[in-house]
């Protein structure tokens, strides 16, 4: 008699991890790609191993296939791989020394100052500039162009990390980088091999918090975010990172203007970097 346990479909395992078993949703398309997205993790330790020719190049081919407003291209990234400015990065990022380890760190910004040289060469003046919409399609553009090169990285066998720290002082991320009027670091991104096996998939909110179907609906919210508090913290004891929850997590980072570390003078930044939010 057959006794066989069935196995489970990589699609399977892969939800189960991003979502943990109890909430993961039911297999769907397949493939790859799809695959390759739903095992990203954040990775904090690099090897500092050069990586290999042209794959700056090609990262930076893949980001400017991204999506981007009108055409409008309101986006450049700045790669750093001078150890110097790496450590001056990382102390304006609260002392991250994986911004030291990474063979290659890259600055999101997003740039208007381009197409206001344009301007000024063409002789008019953009009307818009001064908007808050401006500020918004050029920070969504470098936002979607970073993720595309994310992915490429990953597709690539390189890990990659976010650090949304730098605009804990732009003007310094400023200076550093040689930024002109018009244009603001984002956020940075560490890019490099991975040291060690590194982190598990991080679990995700259940779909049923995020995903509305027609109308913005509530119902069970509240449970469903504690299942994923208990799936949090679980997480957290077996990464051994201090004892945590997702709720403790969104309290103590937005409940005191302290947790946002100098980033509450945001506007007045964006103010004296050209950027008009009207």
């Amino acid at each position: 008699m057959d006794i066989s346990i069935p196995s489970v479909s990589p699609a399977a395992e892969a939800l189960a991890l991003r979502y943990g078993v109890a909430a993961s949703p039911a297999v769907g398309p397949w493939n790859d790609h799809i695959a390759l997205l739903l095992s990203h993790r954040s990775v904090r330790a690099y090897r500092p191993d050069a990586l290999p020719h042209g794959t700056l190049e090609t990262l930076v081919a893949a980001a400017q296939s991204a999506a981007t407003s009108s055409n409008l291209q309101a986006w450049s990234v700045i790669a750093v791989t001078e150890p110097g400015k790496k450590a001056a990065l990382a102390v304006v990022a609260a002392n991250q020394k994986h911004i030291e380890q990474c063979p290659l760190f890259l600055i999101w910004v997003a740039d208007i100052s381009r197409n206001q040289r344009l301007a000024a060469d063409s002789g008019v003046e953009l009307a818009t500039i001064p908007y808050q919409e401006t500020f918004l399609v050029a920070a969504i553009d470098a936002a979607l162009a970073a993720q595309n090169a994310t992915v490429a990285a990953e597709s690539l066998g390189l890990s990659c990390v976010y650090i949304g720290a730098l605009r804990n002082n732009p003007s310094e991320v400023a200076r550093i980088a040689g930024l002109p009027q018009g244009a603001f670091g984002l956020f940075g991104m560490c890019v490099g091999y991975a040291a060690g096996s590194g982190s598990e998939v991080k679990p995700r909110l259940p779909q049923d918090v995020v995903l509305h179907r027609e109308v913005y609906d509530t119902t069970g919210e509240a449970a469903r975010r504690t299942a994923y508090d208990g799936l949090m913290a679980d997480f957290s004891a077996r990464q051994e990172m201090a004892a945590s929850t997702w709720t403790s997590r969104v309290i103590g980072r937005m409940g005191k203007l302290t947790a946002m570390a100098g980033r509450d003078k945001m506007v007045a930044a964006l103010h004296a970097m050209g950027f008009g939010l009207k």
